[in-house]
């Protein structure tokens, strides 16, 4: 085996070691097959690129060329032309496929499911990093620095996956990079023999050299120092990158749950994804509902609650799943005599939002949903089994509008020990300055209800917080702390800070993660976007149970009862729905009555808006993005094909009909003879300016093999030549372009397949363009600058590039 293939070999087995730190974050190895294939297709075309041999930027478009269709083939075939081609369609949607790939990023969680997009991701990502460790190591003899794109796809991996076996992705990571270095070294010992100055010529010099004793030469310490550097980076960098716990508002799925009874569920930490949505520039709609309830803008949609604080972060604790019931429990510490209505709500999801856990109004007490769904009993919430997610889903919950009184909350007993004890826990780390602002805040108060009330009033109006997305602040305790002293952040950092500080008061205290109500359509349905996801606490009350409030500014509805005026008329009789339109929502999300007074009077409330159709609407790819993927495939597609355009356009204007007079007839002669000397040249025969044209002829006959017809061809052209150049009166010549193209005949026909290929594809002659655009540079250079070099500068790269043709 050539040196220049085993290097290759270990290219392609470093980048397959070092994909191998991806597995921790997909289901199933598969993907992992199909990138190996992919891979080594792109590895093959690239060992024959550069056994043509091409130019390394060509062998690099080449392989890239390939890859694109590769790509086409397994994900977008039947948008493709001819089924393999990456046409327009192909690139839309392989683009889809992109975008849909970051949704599910953002809404599962590790390991996540192997979804369309997802895979087009890892796969395209592994063969992306294969192409570039390719390219550098193999194409351009640098293998070391090819150890940084390696490098990137482990960090990026192990910064993104819990941790579990992280030290054996490392090691194999690690491994294919050295054995990339070790290839490399045993290549240009096999060129170049000893490359280690100053080893001894006796029996151990070369390892004497190896060792350094002997002093290296400069590669090599480079190479090792390079080495050094990178794996010293591959053990620090994934310290700084964040564990990937979750996307958009989900979980990490339903585990091993299977069976009644069976499995276990842990959610996570949503800051991130929750502020990632709240940023969009475009509020794209993922589901849509219509509800008979009496007031919209108290239907929250929730998913999930973060029911633990470690220090660090809110996340949910370990639960036991069940089967769905047909009628779900009574909810917990919900007494008889709190004003109770049942309302009815159809929910459809759209087919680009998916994740884990089922939105539904809280408390639900009966879901009718299609799939694999389970039940968590203590944060009542359905969560999706073997792969389950909400996309596409349809549905219809029966869920409990509870409105208790204020005396009602104010007069709450003491909850259960067991409930009282775990959601009043608190971490160690977290600093006395918000037991002490909570204190602060609910001074007189006489009861928790009371104490609640005044931590929300004091976040949404009183304290002087402000509402900002942009806010970086984490959710432990040193960013509560923060948060209370700067007074900025979003609807995490209020309902996190405010559940922290219930807890310190001894009111128990979880956080709800969902969307706040939507929108009102024209239609009378509600539309819930991604602008609407949110975040607010749960305060726990013995005989109403687990009860919204709602600190943040500007977000949602201020719960009626924490306001002044508690309305006292509420139906507790079960309303059910009706076909009419009494059926459908009556009012919009107010503004006026979810926003704070201060906030009203300076006019930052904003109206409501209404948005057009019922259905989820999924507006897709952007055309801006489209246009720029196909841009950059046909950039990618011209780039290769560029000399053999170049080539085709210069035969046809040498070749094409011109004047009728004899400077025209001239001219054509010439141009004939530039033609033949090209295509000479684009197989193999360099121009010779110092010949004679009745030489050069004889020359390319000789060297070219040609048959009769060929040669008489070339020697009728090149005595028209002399006759324009040397005649006093030239003969007009007929039959050039016939004679120029049986020249062209004859020397396809004597050369061999890989010469065809490259005088097709990559002629010699288009160095020609080199030259026109050195000349015009010079042009430019003495006529504004009045510089002489680079006329030397294009004189030299004449010469290398014939010296090389």
């Amino acid at each position: 085996m050539s040196g220049r293939a085993r290097l290759a070999l270990s290219a392609y087995a470093a980048t397959l070691l070092a994909a191998g730190a991806l597995i921790p974050l997909v289901e199933g190895v598969g993907w992992l097959v199909q990138a190996a294939v992919l891979l080594g297709v792109q590895s093959g075309v690239g060992a024959l690129a550069r056994r043509v041999p091409l130019a390394r930027t060509l062998t690099v478009a080449a392989q890239a060329l390939v890859t694109l269709v590769l790509l086409t083939l397994v994900f977008a075939r039947d948008h493709a032309l001819l089924g393999v081609l990456p046409g327009p369609q192909a690139v839309m949607r392989l683009g889809e496929l992109l975008v849909a790939g970051g949704e599910d990023v953002g809404t599962f969680s590790a390991p996540a499911p192997l979804t369309d997009g997802i895979k087009l991701m890892v796969v395209g990502g592994v063969i992306l990093i294969g192409l570039v460790v390719d390219a550098m190591a193999v194409t351009f003899r640098s293998a070391a620095p090819a150890g940084l794109p390696l490098l990137a796809l482990y960090s990026v991996a192990a910064g993104l996956s819990d941790g579990g076996a992280g030290w054996v992705w490392f090691l194999l990571a690690a491994s294919g990079y050295l054995l990339l270095l070790l290839a490399e070294g045993r290549d240009r010992l096999s060129q170049w023999g000893r490359v280690f100055g100053g080893a001894s010529r006796t029996k151990g010099g070369l390892a004497d050299g190896l060792s350094g004793t002997g002093g290296g030469s400069s590669p090599v310490r480079t190479g090792r120092r390079i080495g050094v550097l990178a794996l010293g980076i591959a053990l620090v960098a994934p310290l700084a990158l964040p564990a990937l716990d979750s996307g958009l508002l989900g979980g990490n799925g339903p585990g091993n749950g299977k069976g009644s009874g069976g499995g276990t569920i842990s959610a996570v930490n949503p800051l991130v994804s929750l502020q990632n949505n709240l940023n969009q520039p475009e509020n794209r709609e993922v589901m849509t509902y219509r509800s008979n309830i009496e007031n919209p803008q108290n239907l929250y949609l929730r998913i999930l609650a973060l029911d633990e604080f470690n220090g660090s972060e809110w996340r949910s604790s370990t639960r036991r799943l069940t089967d769905v019931p047909d009628r779900l429990p009574q909810p917990a510490g919900l007494g008889g005599d709190v004003s109770v209505t049942e309302v009815r709500t159809n929910i459809s999801a759209s087919r680009s939002y998916q994740q884990t856990y089922l939105p539904l109004p809280y408390p639900a007490s009966e879901v009718r949903v299609g799939g694999r769904w389970r039940f968590e009993p203590e944060g009542r919430t359905l969560v999706g089994d073997d792969g389950q997610t909400t996309r596409g889903a349809q549905y219809e919950v029966g869920s409990l509008v509870v409105e208790p009184t204020a005396q009602q909350l104010a007069a709450a007993g003491s909850p259960p020990e067991e409930l009282f004890r775990e959601y009043t826990q608190l971490p160690g780390s977290l600093p006395e300055v918000v037991a002490e602002t909570a204190a602060q805040v609910t001074e007189g108060s006489a009861n928790a209800y009371e104490q609640a009330v005044k931590l929300q009033d004091w976040f949404a109006s009183e304290g002087g917080f402000t509402y900002d997305t942009t806010v970086t602040s984490g959710t432990g305790s040193s960013a509560i702390a923060r948060f209370l002293r700067d007074k900025e952040g979003f609807c995490v950092h209020f309902s996190f800070s405010m559940a922290a500080m219930a807890r310190t008061l001894g009111i128990p205290a979880r956080v709800a993660v969902g969307f706040t109500p939507g929108t009102m359509k024209s239609n009378g349905a509600i539309s819930v976007g991604l602008r609407d996801a949110h975040a607010w606490p749960e305060l726990y009350f013995e005989g109403v149970g687990w009860t919204r409030f709602e600190p943040t500014p500007s977000r949602g509805s201020t719960p009626s009862w924490t306001r002044p005026e508690v309305p006292t008329d509420t139906p507790s009789d079960a309303a059910e729905p009706s076909a009419d339109t009494s059926t459908e929502p009556s009012a919009l999300p107010s503004a006026d009555d979810s926003c704070p007074p201060q906030l009203r009077q300076e006019g930052g409330c904003g109206p409501s808006q209404e948005a057009g159709a019922a259905a989820p609407t999924d507006r897709g790819t952007p055309l801006g993005t489209v246009l720029l993927v196909i841009l950059a495939a046909v950039l990618v597609l011209a780039l290769p094909l560029s000399p053999l355009l170049w080539r085709t356009r210069t035969r046809n204007r040498r070749l094409g009909s011109g004047g009728r007079t004899p400077a025209d007839a001239a001219a054509r002669t010439l141009a004939a003879w530039q033609e033949i000397t090209d295509t000479a040249w684009d197989h193999g025969i360099a121009p010779d300016d110092s010949l004679t044209p009745r030489k050069a002829a004889a020359r390319i006959v000789r060297l070219g093999r040609l048959d009769t017809t060929a040669a008489e061809a070339v020697h009728r052209i090149a005595g028209s030549v002399e006759q324009v150049l040397y005649a006093p009166e030239p003969r007009p010549a007929d039959g050039l372009a016939e004679d120029a193209a049986a020249v062209g005949a004859g020397l396809r026909a004597t050369a061999g397949r890989g010469t065809r290929l490259r005088a097709t594809l990559l002629p010699r002659s288009s160095v020609r363009v080199v030259w026109a655009v050195a000349d015009r540079r010079t042009a430019l250079a003495e006529r504004w600058a009045g510089r002489a070099g680079a006329g030397r500068w294009t004189a030299r790269l004449r010469r290398l590039t014939r010296q090389h043709g």
